[in-house]
Protein backbone atom coordinates (compact mmCIF):
# COMPACT_ATOMS: atom_id res chain seq x y z
CA UNK A 1 0.00 0.00 0.00
CA UNK A 2 2.83 2.83 0.64
CA UNK A 3 4.31 1.78 -2.39
CA UNK A 4 0.97 2.23 -4.77
CA UNK A 5 0.71 5.47 -2.44
CA UNK A 6 4.13 6.93 -3.30
CA UNK A 7 3.71 6.18 -6.85
CA UNK A 8 0.36 8.10 -7.16
CA UNK A 9 2.51 10.97 -5.17
CA UNK A 10 5.24 11.14 -7.88
CA UNK A 11 2.58 11.13 -10.71
CA UNK A 12 0.65 13.91 -9.61
CA UNK A 13 4.18 15.87 -8.93
CA UNK A 14 5.13 15.48 -12.15
CA UNK A 15 1.74 16.33 -13.56
CA UNK A 16 1.86 19.41 -11.72
CA UNK A 17 5.18 20.23 -13.04
CA UNK A 18 4.16 19.84 -16.55
CA UNK A 19 1.35 22.16 -15.91
CA UNK A 20 3.79 24.68 -14.70
CA UNK A 21 6.06 24.09 -17.00
CA UNK A 22 5.93 27.41 -19.66
CA UNK A 23 5.28 26.73 -23.64
CA UNK A 24 8.50 26.63 -25.58
CA UNK A 25 8.13 27.54 -29.30
CA UNK A 26 8.97 25.61 -32.17
CA UNK A 27 12.44 25.22 -33.66
CA UNK A 28 13.41 27.68 -36.24
CA UNK A 29 14.83 26.18 -39.25
CA UNK A 30 18.24 26.81 -40.45
CA UNK A 31 18.29 29.00 -43.58
CA UNK A 32 21.36 26.43 -44.87
CA UNK A 33 19.83 23.36 -43.76
CA UNK A 34 15.93 24.27 -45.76
CA UNK A 35 15.59 23.31 -49.19
CA UNK A 36 12.10 23.95 -49.81
CA UNK A 37 12.43 26.91 -51.32
CA UNK A 38 15.27 25.75 -54.05
CA UNK A 39 13.18 23.05 -54.39
CA UNK A 40 9.81 24.69 -55.50
CA UNK A 41 12.28 27.26 -58.08
CA UNK A 42 13.86 24.37 -59.18
CA UNK A 43 10.52 22.39 -60.43
CA UNK A 44 9.09 26.23 -61.55
CA UNK A 45 12.12 26.47 -63.82
CA UNK A 46 11.63 23.16 -64.98
CA UNK A 47 8.18 23.51 -65.63
CA UNK A 48 8.89 26.93 -67.47
CA UNK A 49 11.38 25.36 -69.85
CA UNK A 50 9.36 22.88 -70.80
CA UNK A 51 6.62 25.13 -71.66
CA UNK A 52 9.28 27.42 -73.36
CA UNK A 53 10.52 24.14 -75.28
CA UNK A 54 7.00 23.21 -76.60
CA UNK A 55 6.07 26.87 -77.52
CA UNK A 56 9.53 27.18 -79.42
CA UNK A 57 8.40 24.16 -81.22
CA UNK A 58 4.93 25.26 -81.89
CA UNK A 59 6.74 28.37 -83.14
CA UNK A 60 9.42 26.36 -85.70
CA UNK A 61 6.41 24.47 -86.90
CA UNK A 62 4.04 27.76 -87.85
CA UNK A 63 7.26 29.20 -89.38
CA UNK A 64 7.60 26.19 -91.24
CA UNK A 65 4.29 26.29 -92.25
CA UNK A 66 4.41 29.80 -93.32
CA UNK A 67 7.40 29.63 -94.72
CA UNK A 68 6.29 26.22 -97.39
CA UNK A 69 3.07 27.85 -98.32
CA UNK A 70 4.76 31.15 -99.72
CA UNK A 71 7.56 29.10 -101.31
CA UNK A 72 4.70 27.02 -102.74
CA UNK A 73 2.90 29.61 -104.02
CA UNK A 74 5.71 31.78 -105.66
CA UNK A 75 6.10 28.11 -107.44
CA UNK A 76 2.66 28.02 -108.86
CA UNK A 77 2.57 32.27 -110.00
CA UNK A 78 5.67 31.32 -110.86
CA UNK A 79 4.55 28.46 -112.96
CA UNK A 80 1.15 29.97 -114.57
CA UNK A 81 3.05 33.02 -115.50
CA UNK A 82 5.58 30.66 -117.38
CA UNK A 83 2.74 29.07 -118.93
CA UNK A 84 0.83 32.19 -120.09
CA UNK A 85 3.91 33.73 -121.54
CA UNK A 86 4.60 30.42 -123.76
CA UNK A 87 0.59 30.05 -124.83
CA UNK A 88 -1.80 32.84 -124.68
CA UNK A 89 0.40 35.94 -124.19
CA UNK A 90 2.86 35.05 -126.92
CA UNK A 91 3.61 37.51 -129.01
CA UNK A 92 2.93 36.40 -132.40
CA UNK A 93 4.31 37.94 -135.61
CA UNK A 94 1.95 39.69 -137.98
CA UNK A 95 1.44 39.15 -141.62
CA UNK A 96 2.22 41.64 -144.21
CA UNK A 97 0.45 39.52 -147.45
CA UNK A 98 0.89 41.01 -150.93
CA UNK A 99 -2.25 39.18 -152.68
CA UNK A 100 -2.14 41.18 -156.10
CA UNK A 101 -1.13 43.45 -158.07
CA UNK A 102 -3.17 45.68 -160.99
CA UNK A 103 -1.25 47.82 -163.17
CA UNK A 104 -2.95 50.44 -165.16
CA UNK A 105 -2.57 53.21 -167.97
CA UNK A 106 -3.60 56.93 -166.89
CA UNK A 107 -1.32 58.31 -170.43
CA UNK A 108 0.20 56.43 -173.34
CA UNK A 109 1.57 57.94 -176.35
CA UNK A 110 4.40 58.87 -178.47
CA UNK A 111 7.19 60.96 -176.37
CA UNK A 112 8.97 64.24 -177.11
CA UNK A 113 11.96 62.87 -178.61
CA UNK A 114 14.51 59.83 -179.25
CA UNK A 115 15.41 59.96 -175.60
CA UNK A 116 11.88 59.38 -174.57
CA UNK A 117 10.25 57.85 -177.31
CA UNK A 118 7.23 56.85 -175.19
CA UNK A 119 5.73 58.62 -172.50
CA UNK A 120 3.52 56.49 -170.35
CA UNK A 121 2.62 56.91 -166.72
CA UNK A 122 1.20 53.63 -164.91
CA UNK A 123 -0.59 53.56 -161.82
CA UNK A 124 0.41 50.10 -159.64
CA UNK A 125 -1.81 49.02 -157.09
CA UNK A 126 -0.61 46.53 -154.38
CA UNK A 127 -3.58 44.86 -152.52
CA UNK A 128 -1.51 44.69 -148.97
CA UNK A 129 -3.24 42.63 -146.20
CA UNK A 130 -2.26 42.75 -142.50
CA UNK A 131 -3.16 40.00 -140.05
CA UNK A 132 -2.58 39.82 -136.42
CA UNK A 133 -2.50 36.23 -134.35
CA UNK A 134 -2.31 38.22 -131.14
CA UNK A 135 -4.50 38.57 -127.84
CA UNK A 136 -3.83 41.98 -128.28
CA UNK A 137 -3.92 44.32 -130.60
CA UNK A 138 -1.15 46.03 -133.23
CA UNK A 139 -0.18 49.49 -134.13
CA UNK A 140 1.48 50.26 -136.61
CA UNK A 141 3.47 53.70 -137.67
CA UNK A 142 3.14 55.40 -141.21
CA UNK A 143 5.81 53.62 -143.70
CA UNK A 144 6.79 53.54 -147.51
CA UNK A 145 7.31 51.42 -150.15
CA UNK A 146 10.16 52.26 -152.92
CA UNK A 147 10.46 51.08 -155.98
CA UNK A 148 13.60 50.18 -157.59
CA UNK A 149 14.18 49.16 -161.13
CA UNK A 150 18.44 48.15 -161.87
CA UNK A 151 18.84 49.76 -158.33
CA UNK A 152 17.55 53.07 -159.28
CA UNK A 153 14.62 54.40 -157.31
CA UNK A 154 11.63 54.96 -159.70
CA UNK A 155 8.62 55.82 -157.16
CA UNK A 156 7.90 55.66 -153.77
CA UNK A 157 4.35 55.73 -152.04
CA UNK A 158 3.24 56.30 -148.39
CA UNK A 159 1.20 54.17 -146.29
CA UNK A 160 -0.37 55.71 -143.53
CA UNK A 161 -0.67 54.12 -139.87
CA UNK A 162 -3.08 52.31 -138.65
CA UNK A 163 -4.33 49.31 -135.77
CA UNK A 164 -5.06 45.78 -136.49
CA UNK A 165 -7.55 44.60 -133.65
CA UNK A 166 -7.04 41.60 -131.85
CA UNK A 167 -7.42 38.12 -134.08
CA UNK A 168 -8.23 40.46 -136.75
CA UNK A 169 -7.01 41.57 -140.11
CA UNK A 170 -6.69 45.02 -142.17
CA UNK A 171 -6.49 44.90 -146.08
CA UNK A 172 -5.38 48.13 -147.71
CA UNK A 173 -4.48 49.11 -151.22
CA UNK A 174 -1.10 50.74 -151.70
CA UNK A 175 -1.02 53.22 -155.14
CA UNK A 176 2.13 53.15 -156.94
CA UNK A 177 2.95 55.60 -159.63
CA UNK A 178 5.73 54.80 -162.10
CA UNK A 179 7.16 56.76 -164.45
CA UNK A 180 7.56 55.28 -168.27
CA UNK A 181 10.06 57.87 -169.18
CA UNK A 182 12.44 56.96 -166.12
CA UNK A 183 11.75 53.01 -167.29
CA UNK A 184 12.76 54.23 -170.95
CA UNK A 185 16.00 54.63 -169.94
CA UNK A 186 16.89 51.34 -169.55
CA UNK A 187 15.17 50.24 -173.09
CA UNK A 188 17.07 48.97 -175.87
CA UNK A 189 15.97 49.39 -179.38
CA UNK A 190 14.12 46.08 -179.59
CA UNK A 191 11.88 47.01 -176.68
CA UNK A 192 11.32 50.57 -178.37
CA UNK A 193 9.68 48.43 -181.68
CA UNK A 194 8.25 45.47 -180.02
CA UNK A 195 7.84 46.29 -175.90
CA UNK A 196 9.58 44.90 -173.42
CA UNK A 197 9.45 43.61 -169.81
CA UNK A 198 11.31 44.98 -166.75
CA UNK A 199 11.81 43.33 -163.58
CA UNK A 200 10.77 45.82 -160.30
CA UNK A 201 11.62 45.31 -156.90
CA UNK A 202 10.10 47.05 -154.28
CA UNK A 203 11.07 47.40 -150.55
CA UNK A 204 8.55 48.26 -147.51
CA UNK A 205 9.51 48.62 -144.46
CA UNK A 206 6.71 48.80 -141.41
CA UNK A 207 7.21 49.31 -137.87
CA UNK A 208 4.62 48.46 -134.67
CA UNK A 209 4.02 47.43 -131.41
CA UNK A 210 2.06 45.31 -129.52
CA UNK A 211 1.74 45.65 -125.73
CA UNK A 212 -0.04 42.59 -123.97
CA UNK A 213 -3.00 44.03 -121.28
CA UNK A 214 -0.93 47.24 -120.61
CA UNK A 215 2.17 45.43 -119.02
CA UNK A 216 4.19 43.58 -121.84
CA UNK A 217 5.54 45.43 -124.78
CA UNK A 218 7.43 44.22 -128.04
CA UNK A 219 7.88 46.42 -130.94
CA UNK A 220 8.08 44.81 -134.59
CA UNK A 221 9.50 45.59 -137.62
CA UNK A 222 8.22 44.30 -140.52
CA UNK A 223 10.31 44.21 -143.89
CA UNK A 224 8.57 42.45 -146.93
CA UNK A 225 10.75 42.63 -150.78
CA UNK A 226 8.57 41.81 -153.82
CA UNK A 227 10.15 40.73 -157.15
CA UNK A 228 7.39 42.20 -159.86
CA UNK A 229 7.74 41.79 -163.68
CA UNK A 230 6.17 44.73 -166.13
CA UNK A 231 5.56 43.84 -169.69
CA UNK A 232 5.22 47.44 -171.62
CA UNK A 233 4.07 47.89 -175.28
CA UNK A 234 6.27 48.72 -177.44
CA UNK A 235 6.76 52.49 -179.27
CA UNK A 236 5.60 50.39 -182.84
CA UNK A 237 2.22 49.30 -181.32
CA UNK A 238 1.56 52.82 -180.66
CA UNK A 239 1.96 54.09 -183.61
CA UNK A 240 0.30 51.30 -186.01
CA UNK A 241 -2.61 50.92 -183.47
CA UNK A 242 -2.83 54.74 -182.17
CA UNK A 243 -3.85 52.54 -179.05
CA UNK A 244 -2.34 52.99 -175.48
CA UNK A 245 0.80 50.99 -174.89
CA UNK A 246 -0.38 47.86 -172.95
CA UNK A 247 0.79 47.85 -169.61
CA UNK A 248 0.42 44.74 -166.79
CA UNK A 249 1.88 42.35 -165.17
CA UNK A 250 3.64 38.78 -165.10
CA UNK A 251 4.48 37.42 -161.89
CA UNK A 252 4.73 39.08 -158.26
CA UNK A 253 7.16 37.09 -156.06
CA UNK A 254 7.31 38.75 -152.34
CA UNK A 255 9.28 37.63 -149.18
CA UNK A 256 8.04 39.32 -145.76
CA UNK A 257 10.39 39.03 -142.38
CA UNK A 258 9.28 40.45 -139.40
CA UNK A 259 12.43 41.16 -136.32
Amino acid sequence: MATAASSSRVAAVAEHDDKNEPARPLAIPHPYAHPAASDVDEAAQTATGWRSVQYLRKRRRCLLCCGGCCVATAVIVGILILALSLTVFKVKDPRLTMNGVSLAALRSGPGTGLADPVATNATLTADVSIENDNIASFRFSPSATEVYLDGRTVSVAYVPGGRVGAHGSVRMNVTVDILADRLSQAVNATGLLLGQQYNLTTHTEMGGTVKVLGIYKKDLEIRMNCSITVEVGGFAGVLVSGAPAGVHTNGVNCVAHVS
